[in-house]
């Protein structure tokens, strides 16, 4: 089984570029908010970490990291 962890995924909305890597990577966790436009993280009880690690990863902008 894949690692998850409670910690949460947050995107600093002014930085992102909306490119929609993150999307790609991690369907599960990141979305285009319907009301904004923004990407946004999904409320879930655990985030799968490796994923997250890999959208953290390739973010051209450095714009998500993990907030406790």
């Amino acid at each position: 089984m894949a690692a998850q962890t409670k910690s949460m995924p947050v995107i600093e909305a002014w930085s992102c570029s909306k490119c929609e890597g993150c999307i790609s990577l991690c369907p599960s966790v990141f979305r285009v908010s319907q009301l904004t436009g923004d990407i946004e993280v999904m409320e879930l009880n655990y985030y799968p970490e490796d994923e997250v690690n890999e959208a953290i990863t390739d973010c051209p902008r450095d714009c998500i990291t993990w907030e406790d």
